[in-house]
């Protein structure tokens, strides 16, 4: 019995020549498009319809993608923040290391400057640090004994005075500042002359002029200079300047309190002055007669003329007292003088008075 596939499901031309007539067809449709460009807009129509369901086809791919770029981008944008944020801290600790050198730069050539008016000669010295006694005001440099620092030596910097050397090691130097209490410097009043003396006030920071009386010429704002007359410091160097005059109601001392102008608490550079101030050596004392016993005059220096003799006298007699010599005083007469042998009686010299 043959079989043959129901009328529903019949098969028409087979697949052979269904091939042959697309293919025919398809080769056809390309000649045709290459040669006279027929079918260019029936492409664009395609296209366009097309072209949504296209966008469908790619989103999840897409968004595969940009998720991986979003996550990619993400760590290498907070790498770049990280490295910006480094790089910003390198800039700022540059900017601050340049900020303090031309703050130091300026500081040494006001330095050398003060260096150029001083008239004796100078060292140019550093603060390593500050004395580890929270009770003193003192600071150690980096210059000694070997450099040629001495104890008593003044440091000054370009706006004044800042205090004296006051021990000396090797390599380094210790220096007591004018702001310690145990710190005395004479001063001068620039604007009057008026001389004075400031003691410094320990942790205070400044300094005192004490036994001022209550109408001496002082008013705020006045500066006080080095007098020069301790033969340390060298005359017209500035030392503080007056911030505060107090007189005294009853009669007694004022008070008076100025700050120092040298940047005692900021400069890190100073300048050690190594030769002390050219000062007029005092005269000498005259000489003082010393006191006499009672009844015995003062040895004299002998004159340039012949002295006279005094014969001895006998016992209940008085010498009689030598004749006057020209251009010289005559001498008081002697006293009564008990009987001696003439072995043992000295000879006296005339006095004159």
């Amino acid at each position: 019995m043959e079989y043959s596939p129901p009328p529903l499901f019949k098969q028409g031309a087979p697949a052979r020549v269904k091939v042959t007539v697309f293919a025919l067809i398809s080769i056809a449709l390309l000649m045709i498009d290459s040669r006279m460009q027929a079918l260019a807009i029936v492409r664009q129509v395609a296209g366009t319809v097309l072209y949504p369901l296209q966008m469908a086809a790619l989103m999840p791919r897409d968004a595969v993608s940009n998720m991986g770029n979003y996550f990619s981008s993400l760590s290498a944008l907070q790498k770049e923040v990280n490295e910006l944020k480094a790089s910003q801290v390198a800039s700022a600790q540059v900017l601050q290391q340049a900020r303090y050198q031309m703050a130091e730069n300026a500081h040494l050539r006001r330095l050398m400057g003060a260096r150029e008016q001083v008239p004796v000669k100078s060292m140019m010295a550093e603060i390593l640090y500050d004395a580890r006694d929270p009770a003193t005001a003192k600071i150690v440099l980096d210059r000694g004994s070997s450099h040629g620092v001495a104890v008593g030596m003044p440091v000054i910097d370009y706006a004044g005075v800042v205090g004296q050397v006051t021990r000396v090691f090797p390599f380094t130097s210790e220096v007591t500042l004018l702001t310690d209490k145990d710190q005395v410097i004479p001063v001068q009043v620039l604007r009057n002359g008026l001389r004075s003396v400031a003691y410094g006030r320990g942790q205070a920071g400044l300094l005192d002029l004490r036994f001022v009386t209550p109408n001496a010429d002082l008013q705020v704002g006045d500066v006080l200079i080095t007098s020069g007359l301790d033969g340390v410091y060298p005359a017209g160097l500035a030392v503080a300047k007056v911030v505060q005059v107090e007189s005294s109601a009853t009669g007694n001392f004022g008070r008076v309190v100025s700050q120092p102008l040298a940047g005692i608490d900021r400069n890190r550079q100073l300048l050690i002055l190594t030769e002390r101030a050219q000062v007029v050596p005092r005269p000498a004392p005259e000489p003082v007669v010393a006191e006499t016993k009672r009844g015995k005059k003062p040895d004299m220096p002998p004159l340039d003329v012949a002295p006279a003799t005094v014969v001895p006298a006998q016992a209940g007699t008085q010498a009689e007292p030598p004749k006057p010599q020209a251009a010289v005083p005559q001498p008081a007469p002697a006293k009564p003088q008990p009987a001696t042998p003439p072995a043992a009686q000295p000879q006296q010299q005339p006095t004159t008075r």
